[in-house]
């Protein structure tokens, strides 16, 4: 076969290595929600009945039992143009699991017989009482590259060979994306779910031009919520937290007037909107629409997009704050003109 860079060979020894990774994942699906301490770090499983754990590549562990419930629930989306890590480095096999791993692909050959050797070199493979460090088994890992499971651009930038760190050490000094708190709360971040974002209007019977219709969200259902992950081997966990912010209306036409003008209804007193009662059909409510035309024989697409701000606390650290997210849902709004009878 051509020869392949050093760059390109790193990248496909561990592209295999992961590969073979997923294979090993799909048997932890039999252990759904349970976190083994004594089995491979990298070990995949969904949550268990209740929600509460979830072991996924990486060694990270997410608790999503303070997560947003229901049928419409959804992921925030940033405000900003800031995503989650595309990749990044933690414990990833011990001494054994590493050999097991490696050993195959250099039979197969598949990198080049020189390259190969330069591995059994690096791993000391020859050594069966030292080699891969066998002699620090239960000290230590070996570290490796993983990847956001989204496959964002750059999932392939982490090429670095896998990496020794005792247990209680830090990783080398300029490794990116080397696994910290703050990478845990952005990682936490992509796994919140929050509550869909229909608003109630109101009057119930009709929505009528010119007339205001209040509009507002379920308090019950609009609370922070939070997700935390963890790395139970190096001891460290961090959680992200969403708190509903204010809530952004959109008619679905130009022809509408929006309470208030910005559109923007801010929460107070724990909610958002408030609710309408009997009797003040011709208030100014505090959050709400007056259309001023019909929708004919169809209706106009309402959005109601709310936002929520994120903050984080860690292992250690004092915390911060993350992008704002949003999550929005269109619902269909048939405003009926008023008729009057002249006599």
């Amino acid at each position: 076969m051509p020869a392949l860079s050093r760059p390109t060979r790193t990248l496909t020894v561990l592209l295999l290595a992961w590969a073979t990774v997923c294979v090993t994942q799909q048997a932890a699906y039999a252990g759904r929600g349970k976190y083994d301490a004594n089995a491979q770090v990298h070990q995949d499983a969904d949550a268990g009945p209740d929600g509460k754990i979830s072991v996924t590549a990486g060694g990270v562990v997410f608790d999503r039992s303070d997560n947003g419930g229901g049928g419409s629930v959804g992921a925030l989306t940033a405000a900003s143009s800031w995503t989650p890590p595309a990749c990044w480095y933690a414990p990833m096999y011990t001494p054994e699991q590493l050999q097991k791993h490696l050993e195959p692909i250099w039979e197969a050959e598949s990198t080049g017989y020189q390259w190969d050797a330069e591995q059994r070199e690096t791993y000391n493979a020859a050594d069966e009482e030292k080699g891969f460090n066998k002699d620090k088994s239960g000290k230590g890992y070996w570290w490796g590259p993983y990847v956001n499971k989204s496959y964002p651009p750059g999932w392939d930038s982490c090429t670095k060979d896998y990496f020794w760190v005792d247990t209680g050490d830090a990783p080398p000094a300029g490794i990116p994306n080397a696994i910290t708190p703050e990478i845990l709360a952005e990682l936490a971040y992509a796994e919140i779910r929050v509550p869909g974002t229909e608003v109630t209007l109101a009057p119930a019977e009709a929505t009528k031009v010119n007339l205001p219709t209040w509009a507002w969200l379920d308090g019950a259902r609009f609370k922070p919520v939070s997700v935390t992950a963890s790395v139970p081997v190096l001891g460290i966990e961090a959680t992200a937290t969403a708190e509903p912010f204010a809530l952004s209306i959109d008619p679905g036409t130009a022809d509408a007037e929006t309470y208030p003008a910005s559109g923007v209804c801010p929460l107070g007193d724990g909610r958002i909107g408030e609710p309408y009662a009997k009797g003040r059909a011709d208030e100014t409510p505090s959050c709400g629409v007056k259309y001023l035309r019909g929708s004919g024989d169809g209706s106009f697409p309402l959005k109601a997009t709310l936002t929520w701000k994120i903050h984080w606390t860690g292992t250690g650290v004092p915390g911060g704050t993350l992008p704002d997210g949003t999550f929005g849902a269109t619902q269909d709004v048939v405003v009926q003109e008023i008729q009057a009878v002249n006599r």
